[in-house]
C-alpha cells in the first residue's frame, strides 16, 4: 500500500504518449474511443473522419441502454486574414461516398498523438496552427473539443456540427427534423431528444450566428464493409464565430445529450474538466502498474482502455460491463471473464464487488443472464457458461480481496446456483447423474460462447457436454469446496466434483475432443476451447496429455493475434470474415481468430516452463494496440488475411491481453531471477 501511494503522489510523471505523423493521422481506418461511464461514447477515427453510424456523441437514455446518436461531427471553419483578402478552409473533413471527401481537414494535418488514450489533433493552415483535444467527463453525455489556435496575427474560428437524432443502430436516410433554439453561447438541438451546444472562448470576441441548417450527406466507410446502410442525411450548421486577437487563444465547443431522469455532470470549466479527466487516467495507468508489480506502457495503455468498459448500470443498479464498442451492450458471460483483467489486475476491487454483486443479485434459476436487453426491458438467460464464469470470477475476487465478509454473504447465493445445475434448470442445462458432468442444450438455442445463430440455424450447437463447460463445471464446483474451507464451513458438492473429475477422462480419445454428444457421439473438431478447460484450475489432465494438446493447438489454431475457432484444416473452415452479417456469422466461430482465449494457451504454455514460447505468442497481440481501435483490442480477425473484424473495441480481448501480459512478465521475472512482481 506504501509503494501505491508513493506512486500515485507523483502524479506529475508523464502519461504514456503516443505519437502519429501526418500520413497515419490521415488513416480513417484508425479508431478513437472516448466514454462517460454511463453506456455513452464518443467515436472517430484519429483524423476525426466519422467513419461508422455509431460515429460521433452517442449517450444513453436509461444507462448504459437505450443509446441515441446526436452529433455526427464538429463543423470548424478557420479563416485568416493576409494582404490579398482572408483565406478560408475547414479543419473537418466528412466522407461523402469511398474515399471522397467534403472539407479539407484531412489535407491540414500534421499529425495526432494519444496520451493516456486522450486523442490530439494538429493542422497548419497558412501558418495558423490548430491544436484540437477531445474527451469525455465522467457521467456528462457530454464531449468536449478544446481548440488552442496559435497564429501571429488575428484570426477567426467558426463552430458549429453536424447533427442528427436517432437510434445509434440506425442512420437517416431523410434529412432530420430538427428544431435549433438559443442566443449567446448556448443553442439546443430539438428532436425527439435534446442537445445542448455551448461555446467556451476566453479572450476571443463571441459572434453568436442565427443557425441556418443544411442537409448535409456522410458516408460510413465502415458500415459499407460490413453490408450495414452505409449513407445517411445529417443537419449541419455553424453556430459561432470566434475572433482570436494576434498570436492566438483558446476554444471549446461542449455537445451534451439532456437526458430526462439521468443525472448529468455539468462542464462549467471545459479546461479544468480536461486536467481532472487527464490526471483521473494517469491515476488508473499507476495503480495497475503498482497492482500488478508490471510498470510498462502496455500495463498502462490496457488499464486506461478497461475503464471504458466498466459502466454504471440503472436497472438493476450496479457496475457493469459493455462486452464490446460500438454496438454490444452488457453481457454476463463477457464480464465474469473480463473482471479479472478490468477490476483486479487494475486494483479496482471495489468495483469488482459491485460488478459480481449486479449479476448475483440478477441470478434466474441458477443462470446469470446472457444479456441485459438494450431497450432496458429485462434480459436474456440463454448462456449455460454465464454462470460458471460468475463462480470463477468470485472466487478470483476473494482470492486477491480476501474479502471474506463478501464470500460469506456470496457462498448461499453459489450454492444455490450449483443446486440449480445439479438438479436441472432451462434450456436442458442439468447434471447427468450418471457421471456428474454437466449436459446442456435444445433445439434452437446458443449456450456458449460459440453462440451465433443465424435465424433458426445454431452455427456451433454444441448440444452435450461442451469441453470448456465442463471445466468451468469443476472450477465452479471447487470454488465451492475451496470458500467453505475459508470460512470453516463443510463443502457441500466435493462428492460431485470429484465424480466429474473422475469422468473427464472420456474427454481424451487420443485427443481431447471438443463436445461429448448426448449420446457419448465425440465431436473431434479442432477448436480453442479444450485450452480454456485445461488451464481452469480443477480440470483433471497429465503433463504429456497437456504437452500434446498445446503442440496441436499450436500447429493447428495459433496464429499472431489469437486462436482460429476451427482448424484451418477442417473442410468447415471458413477463412473470410467480412461481408453481409449472415457471412460474417457463419464464419464468426468456424475459423475465425478470437484473441481472448490466447491467454488460456499461454498458461498452458507457461504451466510447462515454456516462457519464451508465451511471450512469443503475444508479440502480435500486443502490437495489435495501435492498429484498429486505438490503445484497445479487436473483437476477432479474418481467419486468412488475420484483418481486424467485429467490434474494434472488445472487453475481453483488453482484460485478457493485459492478464496473459501479467502472467508472462512475472514469469519473465522470475526466470531471470528477479524478485517476482506481486
Amino acid at each position: 500500500m506504501r509503494r501505491l501511494r508513493a506512486m500515485l503522489a507523483r502524479m506529475d510523471a508523464a502519461p504514456v504518449t503516443f505519437p502519429f505523423g501526418s500520413l497515419t493521422a490521415r488513416t480513417p481506418d484508425l479508431e478513437v474511443l472516448l466514454t462517460d461511464g454511463l453506456g455513452g461514447f464518443a467515436l472517430s477515427s484519429l483524423s476525426g473522419v466519422p467513419t461508422r453510424c455509431y460515429s460521433g456523441l452517442v449517450a444513453s437514455q436509461l444507462p448504459p441502454v437505450q443509446r441515441r446518436t446526436h452529433l455526427v461531427s464538429p463543423l470548424e471553419v478557420l479563416r485568416v486574414p493576409g494582404p490579398d483578402g482572408v483565406r478560408e478552409t475547414t479543419l473537418h473533413a466528412l466522407e461523402i461516398a469511398p474515399d471522397t471527401f467534403e472539407g479539407e481537414g484531412l489535407r491540414w494535418l500534421t499529425g495526432a498523438s494519444l496520451s493516456d488514450l486522450l486523442p490530439e489533433r494538429e493542422q497548419l493552415f497558412a501558418g495558423v496552427r490548430v491544436r484540437r483535444r477531445a474527451f469525455m467527463p465522467r457521467g456528462s453525455g457530454a464531449v468536449v473539443f478544446l481548440y488552442d489556435v496559435q497564429s501571429r496575427d488575428p484570426v477567426a474560428l467558426r463552430l458549429g456540427g453536424f447533427f442528427v437524432d436517432r437510434d445509434m443502430h440506425a442512420v437517416h436516410e431523410r434529412v432530420p427534423d430538427l428544431a435549433f433554439h438559443g442566443a449567446g453561447r448556448e443553442v439546443t438541438v430539438q428532436g425527439e431528444a435534446q442537445t445542448r451546444v455551448q461555446v467556451h472562448a476566453p479572450g476571443a470576441v463571441l459572434g453568436a450566428l442565427d443557425p441556418r441548417p443544411v442537409p448535409q450527406r456522410v458516408h460510413y466507410r465502415h458500415d459499407l464493409a460490413r453490408g450495414e446502410p452505409d449513407t445517411e442525411s445529417t443537419l449541419g450548421t455553424p453556430l459561432w464565430d470566434l475572433s482570436f486577437p494576434a498570436g492566438g487563444g483558446r476554444a471549446a465547443l461542449v455537445v451534451q445529450a439532456v437526458t430526462p431522469g439521468v443525472a448529468q455532470a455539468l462542464v462549467l470549466d471545459p479546461w479544468a474538466a480536461y486536467a481532472d479527466e487527464a490526471a483521473r487516467r494517469r491515476e488508473l495507468a499507476v495503480r495497475a502498474q503498482v497492482t500488478t508489480g508490471v510498470p510498462d506502457e502496455l500495463v498502462a495503455t490496457l488499464a486506461v482502455a478497461a475503464d471504458a468498459y466498466l459502466v454504471r448500470r440503472t436497472q438493476p443498479q450496479g457496475v457493469t460491463v459493455i462486452a464490446g464498442y460500438p454496438w454490444f451492450a452488457d453481457w454476463g458471460r463477457d464480464s465474469m471473464i473480463a473482471l479479472t483483467g478490468l477490476t483486479l489486475l487494475t486494483g479496482r476491487h471495489a468495483e469488482a464487488r459491485d460488478l459480481l454483486g449486479t449479476f448475483l443479485r440478477s441470478l434466474r434459476r441458477g443462470l446469470t443472464p446472457n444479456n441485459f436487453h438494450d431497450d432496458g426491458l429485462g434480459a436474456g438467460y440463454n448462456t449455460v457458461d454465464g454462470a460458471l464464469w460468475l463462480a470463477v470470477a468470485l472466487e478470483r475476487y476473494v482470492a486477491v480481496t480476501g474479502d471474506a465478509a463478501f464470500a460469506r454473504e456470496a457462498l448461499p447465493q453459489l450454492r444455490d446456483l450449483l443446486d440449480w445445475h445439479v438438479r436441472g434448470t432451462d434450456h436442458g442445462i442439468r447434471m447427468d447423474p450418471a457421471d456428474g458432468l454437466l449436459l446442456a442444450g435444445e433445439a434452437g438455442v446458443q449456450l456458449t460462447w460459440m453462440d451465433v445463430k443465424i435465424e433458426s440455424w445454431v452455427v456451433t450447437p454444441r448440444h452435450g457436454k461442451p469441453i470448456e463447460v465442463q471445466g468451468l463445471w469443476l472450477a465452479a464446483l471447487g470454488a465451492e469446496s475451496r470458500l467453505s474451507a475459508a470460512l470453516g464451513e463443510e463443502a457441500r458438492f466435493a462428492d460431485i466434483l470429484a465424480r466429474a473429475q473422475a469422468s473427464f477422462a472420456a474427454f481424451w480419445q487420443g485427443s481431447y475432443v471438443d463436445t461429448l454428444a448426448v449420446d457419448g457421439t465425440p465431436d473431434r473438431s479442432v477448436r480453442p476451447n479444450v485450452a480454456i478447460a485445461l488451464a481452469l484450475p480443477d480440470t483433471p489432465t497429465s503433463p504429456a496429455l497437456v504437452a500434446a494438446t498445446t503442440a496441436q493447438l499450436e500447429a493447428e489454431l495459433l496464429s499472431s493475434v489469437g486462436l482460429h475457432t476451427l482448424s484451418p484444416l477442417d473442410d468447415r473452415y471458413r477463412g473470410n470474415y467480412g461481408g453481409a452479417q449472415v457471412q460474417r456469422d457463419a464464419a464468426y466461430h468456424q475459423g475465425t481468430v478470437w484473441p481472448w482465449p490466447l491467454t488460456a494457451f499461454v498458461e498452458l504454455l507457461l504451466a510447462q516452463g515454456e516462457v519464451g514460447r508465451a511471450r512469443a505468442a503475444l508479440r502480435g497481440l500486443s502490437g495489435h494496440v495501435l492498429e484498429a481501435g486505438l490503445g484497445h483490442v479487436s473483437e476477432v480477425f479474418a481467419g486468412d488475411s488475420l484483418r481486424p473484424g467485429g467490434c474494434p473495441f472488445q472487453a475481453w480481448s483488453v482484460a485478457e491481453l493485459l492478464r496473459a501480459h501479467v502472467l508472462v512478465s512475472r514469469a519473465e521475472a522470475q526466470a531471470a531471477g528477479t524478485q517476482s512482481p506481486a
